[in-house]
C-alpha cells in the first residue's frame, strides 16, 4: 500500500493517476483510493473514494463550518470509516494500492487520525512516498524546508519512506541533476546555500539539513514525471524492494 504525501500542488493526484495507468500497462492489478474529502475533480476515477462517506461540503452546510474547519472535522471522521475503506480495498484483491492523500498535507500527517489510518488500512507492507515539488525545490532554501517537512512526516508515520522529485519535466535536466545531487552530497547542498543565501538563512538551513541527516533519513531523490512517465521504472523498483522485504528506504 503506497501513501502519496506532499504539500499542496506537489502533484499527488496526477502521480496517482499516471502511475496507476503505468502499472496497469504492466498487467498489475491496481486500486486507487482518494482520501481527500474536499477535492472537486480528480485526474482519475478512484476505485475507492472517501467522498462516499465524508464530504467537506456536506459538513460545511450541516455544521456551519468554513473550509478549514470542515477539513479538520473530516480528517477525524475519516478515521471512523477506515475499516469500510479497508474492506472495499481488500474485496478488490489488488497487487498495488495507491492512496492519494488530502491536498492539505498537514490535515493528514499532523493530526492523530493520519497515523491511525495508515496503520489500520492494511496489515501488508506500507510505503510513504513524500513528493518534493521540482519547481519549488530548485531553490536550495526551499529544498531544505522540504527536507524538514519530510522528516516530520517520517516521525509521524515511522514506515519506509521514499522521496520523489515530482514534476521533473518542468525544470531543465541540469536542474534535476543538481537537486538530486543535494540529496546525496551534503557539501554540494552547502555550496548551493552559500551561493544563494545570506548569513542567517544559510546558517539556519545548514543546521536544519545537518539535523535531518543526523536522524538517518536518506534523500536519494527519484525524479519522476507524471506527464511522460519518466522515472517510473526506478520508482517501481524502489517500491518493490520495500514490498518484497528488501532493504527499506528511510
Amino acid at each position: 500500500m503506497v501513501f502519496i504525501i506532499g504539500t499542496a500542488g506537489s502533484g499527488k493526484s496526477l502521480l496517482t493517476a499516471s502511475f496507476a495507468k503505468w502499472l496497469q500497462a504492466k498487467k498489475e492489478d491496481v486500486v486507487t483510493v482518494n482520501l481527500d474529502p474536499g477535492v472537486l475533480t480528480l485526474p482519475y476515477s478512484p476505485d475507492v473514494d472517501i467522498r462516499e462517506y465524508v464530504r467537506t461540503d456536506v459538513l460545511m452546510e450541516k455544521y456551519g463550518l468554513g473550509p478549514n474547519g470542515a477539513l479538520i472535522m473530516a480528517a477525524d471522521l475519516i478515521a471512523a470509516e477506515t475499516y469500510k475503506i479497508r474492506d472495499e480495498v481488500e474485496s478488490l484483491k489488488p497487487d498495488y494500492v495507491l492512496i492519494d492523500t488530502p491536498g492539505q498535507m498537514e490535515i493528514f500527517a499532523f493530526r492523530a487520525s493520519g497515523p491511525y489510518i495508515v496503520k489500520e488500512l492494511t496489515d501488508d507492507p506500507r510505503a510513504i512516498v513524500y513528493l518534493f515539488d521540482s519547481s519549488f525545490c530548485s531553490n536550495p532554501l526551499n529544498y531544505v524546508s522540504n527536507m524538514f517537512l519530510s522528516a516530520a512526516v517520517f516521525h509521524r508515520f515511522l514506515f519506509s519512506q521514499l522521496h520523489v522529485l515530482s514534476k521533473s519535466d518542468l525544470i531543465p535536466k541540469s536542474a534535476v541533476e543538481r537537486i538530486a545531487e543535494w540529496g546525496l552530497d551534503p557539501e554540494a547542498l552547502e555550496m548551493a546555500l552559500e551561493e544563494q543565501a545570506s548569513d542567517l538563512p544559510r546558517i539556519l538551513s545548514l543546521d536544519i539539513a545537518k539535523a535531518v541527516s543526523g536522524i538517518g533519513l536518506s534523500f536519494g531523490l527519484i525524479p519522476v514525471s507524471a506527464l511522460d512517465n519518466s522515472g517510473f521504472l526506478n520508482f517501481h523498483a524502489a517500491l518493490t524492494r520495500i514490498f518484497t522485504g528488501g532493504e527499506e528506504t528511510l
